[in-house]
């Protein structure tokens, strides 16, 4: 199913797989040698081609620059024991990335072209795939306008493109946040629900303020009562709370994440009561008064599970617990692991061989 499809491919003269410590990673930092790129014009997809990682020439007056339309997905592949490859929930990704495009009137990416380029893209630097502990190899699709044309309207040519990285571990301890009740993140029938550009842009500033006062992170709420938790930072909100796993349902304000439905999946398999509903401050501080808060973390692709140590509420800083090695968080981010790395079965088809 992975090799039907002839992409043409530019191999690197000079890999920089030498600069890469396995043992130091730095999130965000080296990348592989490779890239897919195809791009769309004319009313179709054209040749998908595998480059070396290189720059990308754009007009000054490139659309996506001046009007926001660019949208990308976060994804990892892991290496087993025996060095096989694989990549987790690889069709989710593709369908969240397509109802992005949707919500921002960009072309579909067809399956074909997403799940053979990056297949024989990661094979090609399968040796960038690390395998110590807590590491995987990240993979960023995105797409973005590509007219040179200033006017608010749809771009009618796009480009599509796939690099991969080397990543460690996201948060290296437990994060301190706070309740973000000035600033939005988004509302309810914008485009909170996408991974487009925009949404991450318009974060920065409210999250540098919180940085400023010593957290690492915002639990943002509604944009119109501001009691409603909705995100943590760049990730899923999950609160244990008497026994039960408890997250804000899913809204056109809040992103389907994989990780979070994978969760919720283990929780539900493990027997564990799920509640998706409002979560309000009030009911998280009455919790955490009356010793039922007993966990709360974000969930996401680059940091998997990142366990909250403290939560902020106008000025007032609330400790919780210390997850023992039995707190939900930790059990599933061990199950994931060991799913991921085929240490264990899995009996979601989650992981595709690559």
């Amino acid at each position: 199913m992975l090799d039907t499809l002839s992409i043409r491919t530019q191999r690197t003269t000079a890999s920089r797989l030498s600069q890469l410590d396995p043992e130091h990673i730095e999130f965000g930092k080296i990348f592989a040698d490779h890239m897919l790129v195809v791009d769309y014009r004319d009313g179709e997809w054209q040749e998908p081609q595998i480059l070396p990682y290189g720059e990308m020439t754009v007009s000054p007056a490139n659309s996506a620059l001046h009007y926001g339309q660019a949208i990308f997905e976060g994804m990892k592949a892991y290496k087993n024991a025996e060095g096989e490859i694989a990549l987790f929930r690889p069709l989710d990704n593709l369908h969240r990335l397509n109802a992005s495009a949707e919500r921002m009137c960009m072309p579909h990416v067809p399956e074909e072209v997403f799940m053979q380029g990056l297949a024989q893209l990661i094979r090609l630097d399968a040796d960038w795939v690390p395998n110590a502990p807590g590491s995987a190899l990240y993979i960023r699709p995105f797409m973005f306008a590509t007219d040179g044309f200033i006017g608010v309207r749809p771009s009618e040519s796009y480009r599509f493109v796939i690099f991969t990285c080397p990543v460690g571990l996201y948060y290296n301890k437990p994060l301190r946040v706070r309740f973000e009740q000035k600033y939005v993140r988004s509302a309810e029938g914008g485009a909170g629900f996408a991974k487009n550009a925009g949404n991450y842009g318009a974060a920065m500033y409210p999250t540098r303020l919180a940085q400023e006062e010593g957290y690492n992170q915002l639990i943002w709420t509604d944009a119109s009562e501001h009691q409603y938790v909705e995100e943590s930072g760049t990730m899923n909100a999950i609160f244990v709370l008497d026994g039960r796993l408890v997250t804000p349902a899913l809204s056109t304000s809040i992103l389907d994440g994989i990780t979070r439905r994978s969760i919720l999946q283990l929780a539900r398999d493990w027997g564990m009561p799920v509640e998706e509903r409002k979560v309000s401050i009030f009911e998280l501080l009455e919790a955490h008064r009356a010793g039922k808060l007993e966990e709360a973390f974000g969930v996401g692709t680059a940091a998997t599970i990142a366990p909250m140590a403290t939560i902020g509420y106008q000025g007032e800083d609330f400790e919780l617990p210390v997850a023992g090695p039995d707190a939900f968080s930790k059990r599933a981010s061990a199950a994931l692991h060991a799913i991921r790395i085929g240490e264990a079965p899995d009996e979601h088809r989650w992981m595709v061989r690559i």
